[in-house]
């Protein structure tokens, strides 16, 4: 089954729900008209349908081979890779200086969301070297960024990022790597990295690795880490590549899902230590590989909404063709394909209502990304700059969690056959599995939401969040129509839940810290859920509006796909709240030799 952008829905949550329009208006983004973003995404789908999903299945048979340090990619991927960087798309995002393209993040989301659909293993490449940009963007000497940065944002260089350690996962406080001063201003890099997405392989000339590592006069903790640029080979004064420097991958993870995409363990310094400069001030390292991280936790989040569409894609295809057994009701005597059953409905349903309100989400945070970064207006940046740290780890968390129930569900609609490797239901559940993982677990995205997000600002901010759900139920309830206001039921439920359960998070955070922590998870979901019904109840707003226009059908299924979240998914919100309020004692009843 090939994959099909959503060109139509990706727009569509574009426009309204990050309000592209407004941030085409703001400074650096007067190109970004809806005309060019239209083409975009146009000729985006073209490459991700017809170069990048092809190998996709393929991929995932052949994986990474390993030999002595050099890792070969799966048959296809070097050459999409080059097209891929020979037709711009590599370096959208960035900053125009550096040869970017310098596209609002509204935009690049959109984009990146087709190649994670496509192949999410081909896309980690990419994910990681902007990530790597943006630190070095953010933080590197003016030297260091016209030295790495213009390879990079072209794509002839990659980049990674190399925090975890055997001993050191996301306890990042353990790290041992070590970075000794050489006395002309680099230093030797020397540790062990583990879980290296493309760390290594063969299809850029150089990889820029982004080292934490201590020095040696360095505070214990995270306080004592400092961030390294590290490359694989070093670079000449006239820009050419020089020597290899002294590291190397030592081997290649075998695993669950995204085959294509090698996870390396990298060995740095083994012999006279890996040549190294130093990103920004001593010890400031994991403050500044957040700039990498926070990217990374939107991106992942994505990937979650990315999987779940082409899972979902799978599975319609499937259940529009296969014929088996009687439609329930149905007289006709006609033998009618398994879409005609209400379950394999209910179960299509699910999954596409869930992955549009992901969408949804994803996208309208990228519009507080834009906003917070470019709007005139140091009030409007700051609100949006407060929306943005709240939800991007429900993004992350959230989304994910949800592509691993929708990818089930693929599997599930083709029966027996999603079992089987060869119809490519499994890779799809397979992939999702490592995104609830990557950059932080669900239970510290939640851990960071209820404590930085929620409880460090006194509610704060969700005060406001519930604020604006509430004034969306209010204009629901307005237009009188029935549906509608049904949507604003939903809601208004969904906000009193989120109240009590933020409330009691507040009232127990510090007195009872363990008890806050063992409902994390649930308040994570929570938000997700609520805030994703919001989002659904706007689009089914605006569609009513539309229902009449000559894209009727569009806008018709758009309000029945957000009745069918209200009615499926939002309910979950109360279960969550008193898991929450009521479920601590039990989490923590058994002493540990009970387990």
């Amino acid at each position: 089954m090939n994959y099909v952008a959503p060109v139509k829905d990706m727009l569509f949550a574009m426009n309204e729900l990050a309000e592209l329009a407004e941030i085409s208006a703001l400074p650096g983004n007067e190109e970004a008209s809806a005309d060019l973003v239209e083409t975009i995404l146009d000729e985006a789908g073209k490459f991700a349908s017809e170069v990048l999903a092809p190998i996709n299945a393929s991929g995932d048979k052949e994986g990474n081979t390993w030999t002595d340090g050099v890792v070969s990619t799966a048959r296809g991927f070097k050459e999409a890779y080059a097209s891929f960087c020979e037709t711009g798309w590599n370096g959208m995002p960035a900053a125009v200086e550096f040869g970017g393209q310098g596209l609002p993040v509204t935009v690049s989301t959109a984009v990146l969301e087709m190649w994670k659909s496509a192949n999410m293993s081909f896309s980690l490449c990419q994910m990681l070297t902007l990530g790597a940009v943006e630190a070095i963007a953010h933080h590197a000497s003016n030297e260091l960024k016209q030295i790495y940065l213009p390879n990079m944002v072209a794509g002839s260089w990659t980049g990674t990022m190399n925090l975890t350690e055997p001993q050191a996962g996301s306890d990042l406080a353990a790290v041992r790597s070590k970075a000794e001063p050489r006395g002309d201003g680099s230093y030797a890099v020397s540790g062990t990295k583990i879980f290296i997405t493309w760390g290594e392989h063969d299809m850029a000339e150089n990889i820029i690795h982004l080292v934490l590592a201590r020095l040696p006069d360095a505070p214990p903790g995270v306080k004592g880490i400092s961030l390294f640029i590290v490359p694989k080979f070093l670079v000449n004064a006239d820009g050419s590549l020089g020597e290899r420097n002294d590291l190397v991958c030592t081997s290649i993870e075998h695993k669950m899902g995204i085959h294509a995409s090698a996870t390396a363990v990298m060995a740095f310094g083994e012999k006279n230590g890996a040549i190294g400069y130093l990103v920004g001030e001593p010890n400031r390292g994991l403050e500044y590989m957040f700039t990498m991280m926070n990217h990374a936790r939107l991106n992942v989040g994505l990937e979650g909404v990315a999987i779940s569409e082409r899972a979902y894609q799978h599975a319609l295809a499937y259940a529009r063709e296969r014929v088996q057994g009687r439609i329930v009701g149905d007289k006709s005597g006609e033998n009618k394909p398994i879409l005609h059953h209400p379950d394999v409905r209910r179960m299509l349903m699910d999954m596409k209502s869930r992955t549009e309100a992901g969408r949804a989400l994803a996208y309208y945070v990228a519009g507080c990304m834009d906003r917070a970064r470019s709007h005139p207006d140091a009030g409007v940046r700051g609100a949006n700059q407060a929306r943005l740290e709240l939800l991007t780890p429900v993004v992350k968390g959230w989304c994910t969690e949800m592509a691993q129930g929708v990818t089930w569900n693929g599997v599930q609609v083709h029966g027996g056959m999603g079992f089987i490797e060869e119809t490519g239901a499994c890779q799809h559940m397979r992939d999702a599995r490592i995104t609830t993982i990557y950059e932080g677990t669900t239970a510290i995205q939640a851990n960071d939401l209820i404590g930085r997000k929620i409880a460090k600002e006194g509610g704060k901010n969700m005060g406001i969040l519930r604020e604006d759900i509430a004034a969306t139920a209010m204009t629901l309830r307005t237009t009188g129509d029935p549906a509608l206001i049904a949507l604003a039921d939903s809601l208004d439920r969904g906000i009193a839940a989120l109240g009590d359960a933020t409330q009691w998070l507040l009232d127990n955070h510090e007195a009872k810290p363990q008890a806050a922590a063992a409902g994390a998870v649930p308040f994570l979901k929570l938000t997700g859920v609520v805030v994703g019904g919001w989002l659904m109840a706007r689009v089914a707003g605006i569609a009513a509006t539309r229902a009449g226009d000559s894209d009727g059908d569009f806008y018709k299924a758009k309000l029945a796909t957000a009745a069918f979240f209200a009615q499926h998914a939002m309910p979950e919100a109360g279960a969550y709240r008193d898991a929450i309020m009521n479920g601590a004692d039990a989490v923590l009843a058994l002493a540990e030799s009970q387990f």
